[in-house]
């Protein structure tokens, strides 16, 4: 990537030769262009957040900036991407979004987020630290940024408005107004499940922003929830990609015995997994894993792994994450355990769990969602 300070050696996480996305895109390259034109505006704390895998702060480090980050990858990319650079450790702040904020911001750098609700939820907690001299520009792709985005900043913060297009790139500059009243933070949310979806029916989910479906059960875990397989007696389960932690929740409200990993490289979505599982008050025993899929857990440890693979990396299509987990979940399955996933029908894959399985069967299927299950021989 180049920049005003120079050329960088950049990767996303985890590192594969063969993948073609890039760890930066336009809009990346957009704002630090704007910055070097007022490099005199970089002093004080300075705080990037939704740095998606730290080509922002691995330009700016020589200004010791601040990271906020909902991506454990991100956060690992940002740490790769650091040491490559030659930046000392700890010049640069890694936080994630559930860390309390610096108390004073004069520099805001905002990577605009998919999710409206995520980008609100930080706004909103980064507010108090903001004051009238703060400098705040966000950045994102053409189609990321609409009105409701500019609403949010001008609601929270302050007067709002954009730059012209570079690159299908847009920057969004705002003027702190620490006057005017604030909303207050309506995340996380909670409601209850609705009725005929297996043990978890009308029990309560709590949802951080920015986890998938926030606001209401989607469709595929619904029908997921419906189709479960029995998992009566000590069997260790694993929720993979847990998301807000309803279908772990669910396995264990059904089997007080079974004892569920929950795992997800969101730290928002961990959150919710721990609270929605609280909540409950499940007896069993849960434990709670940030992470790149299932690194990290011991191989042959488990007897049934869920999963509802995301198909999207940010803004791009891609069935890298899913053919990750599947093959981690092989890995940490004993044999005769078994992985069940749910998808859409579409993705095909049928195809991926036979070529590491040797096998894969429909176990219920609509006209949209399939689920499978692969048996480790």
């Amino acid at each position: 990537m180049t920049t005003p300070w120079g050329e960088l050696e950049l990767s996303r996480f985890p590192e594969d030769p063969r993948e073609r996305l890039r760890a930066w895109d336009a809009s990346d390259a957009y704002l630090l262009r704007h910055l070097a034109e007022r490099e005199n505006s970089l002093t004080g704390t300075v705080v990037v957040v939704g740095d998606r895998w730290g080509a922002l702060v691995t330009a700016l480090a020589a200004h010791g900036p601040t990271q906020i980050t909902d991506s454990f990858l991100a956060q690992e990319a940002t740490r790769a991407n650091l040491a490559r650079a030659g930046v000392e450790p700890g010049a640069v702040r890694l936080l994630t979004t559930q860390d309390a904020p610096p108390e004073r911001i004069d520099v805001l750098l905002v990577r605009v987020p998919k999710s409206l609700a995520l980008l609100e939820d930080q706004l909103l907690r980064l507010a108090p630290a903001v004051h009238e001299d703060t400098v705040v520009v966000g950045t994102g792709m053409v189609k990321e940024i609409h009105t409701s985005t500019l609403a949010l900043f001008e609601r929270i913060l302050g007067p709002t408005r954009t730059s012209l297009a570079e690159q299908k790139a847009r920057l969004v500059y705002c003027t702190p107004d620490p006057s005017r009243a604030r909303p207050e933070n309506p995340w996380p949310y909670r409601y209850a499940l609705p009725e005929a979806v297996g043990p978890a029916s009308g029990h309560a989910v709590v949802n951080h922003a920015g986890v998938f479906c926030a606001d209401r059960l989607d469709i595929g875990t619904r029908f997921f929830l419906t189709h479960l397989p029995d998992t009566r007696g000590d069997r260790r389960v694993v929720d993979l990609g847990c998301g807000n932690g309803v279908v772990g929740t669910s396995v264990a409200l059904a089997n007080h015995e079974a004892e569920v990993l929950f795992v997800d490289e969101s730290f928002q979505a961990m959150a919710s997994a721990e609270a929605t599982y609280k909540a409950n008050g499940v007896p069993g025993h849960a434990e709670f894993r940030v992470g790149d899929g299932l690194a990290g857990v011991a191989s042959g440890s488990a007897d049934l792994v869920l999963n509802n693979p995301p198909f999207h990396s940010h803004q791009a299509t891609t069935d890298s994450t899913a053919w990750r987990m599947f093959s981690g979940a092989r890995r940490v399955l004993r044999p005769g355990g078994e992985l069940w996933v749910i998808g859409n029908r579409h993705l095909g894959y049928h195809v991926k769990l036979r070529r590491l399985f040797g096998n894969s069967e429909v176990v219920a299927g609509d006209p949209k969602f399939v689920v499978l299950r692969a048996v480790k021989k």
